[in-house]
């Protein structure tokens, strides 16, 4: 594993409260790719990414940047390139949503405030997560999903190297999810890395180039989304069996909505996995 460039985990081993929560874990993730980490409850999804962002130091191993140790970069250069949006975040004061997502930009801002640059990363944000018509609105009259989409559009607006998003989806609605898929993938197609905890593993084919799978703190794969969200790696992790299929492309939708005849067509729609029983 190269771990000069992107950013890597390099044999980390993570105890909690004495009891290990990953072992002996290396990862490489790519700039300008989305990874998706699976996992069941408690398999080390969140302390992964708190290693990723330099909360959290390892009793063993290194996060890396390019080659050099998350935990030794300075505290501001450190929130300029990593945005961390972790699983509960509580918001302790009644601000409007504007004031919040303006939050992001505090690793940028020199003494002179506020500048031109911030005002349009702040409103950037806030048109990605269908924000702006609550720009005013207190925090604390938001729905779940819409604190939920605020407090991702404050990682966004900080505009870092490595967006690590820990269940982002979290009470949003369907609409909304696809949503902030769709920013995911487009964050990621302006050259930055996303590393995302997701649950549902149909939106983790949508999303993702590619996809790592923990359980008990270890790698049970790592690599395309298509080769990782098999029916083998999937029981292996999560002791439950699995139907995968492709849905219909739209060209192939709208064929089949005119009558036209799209049999013998490879399907080349989106990848989805449903899950049908536990396997053991």
């Amino acid at each position: 594993m190269n771990i000069a460039t992107g950013m890597c985990l390099d044999h980390v081993s993570v105890s909690l409260r004495g009891r290990e929560v990953i072992h002996d874990l290396s990862a490489r993730f790519e700039r300008g790719h989305v990874t998706a980490l699976l996992g069941p409850n408690g398999s080390g999804k969140s302390t992964l990414l708190a290693c990723l962002a330099g909360l959290l130091r390892p009793q063993s191993g290194r996060a890396l940047i390019d080659g050099v140790d998350v935990m030794a970069l300075e505290a501001r250069i450190r929130a300029q390139r990593i945005g961390l949006l972790p699983q509960t975040v509580e918001v302790h004061w009644d601000i409007d949503v504007a004031t919040l997502v303006s939050l992001g930009r505090f690793p940028h801002r020199g003494r002179w405030g506020e500048t031109a640059a911030d005002r349009a990363a702040i409103s950037r944000a806030m048109s990605a997560m269908d924000l702006t018509p609550f720009a005013m609105r207190s925090v604390k009259r938001l729905s779940g999903g819409e604190r939920g989409r605020a407090l991702l559009a404050r990682v966004l607006a900080t505009e870092p190297e490595w967006l690590l998003a820990d269940e982002p989806l979290a009470n949003l609605d369907p609409a909304h999810q696809l949503d902030v898929l769709d920013r995911l993938r487009a964050i990621a197609a302006r050259g930055a890395g996303v590393i995302v905890v997701v649950h549902d593993l149909s939106h983790a084919a949508r999303v993702a180039d590619s996809v790592l799978l923990l359980r008990e703190g270890r790698v049970v794969a790592h690599g395309p989304h298509e080769a990782v969200l098999s029916a083998e790696d999937l029981r292996a992790a999560f002791d439950i069996d699995v139907h995968i299929g492709n849905a219909a492309s739209d060209e192939e939708a709208s064929a089949a909505v005119s009558g036209d005849d799209a049999r013998g067509h490879a399907a080349n729609g989106r990848r989805f996995v449903v899950p049908l029983r536990r396997s053991s």
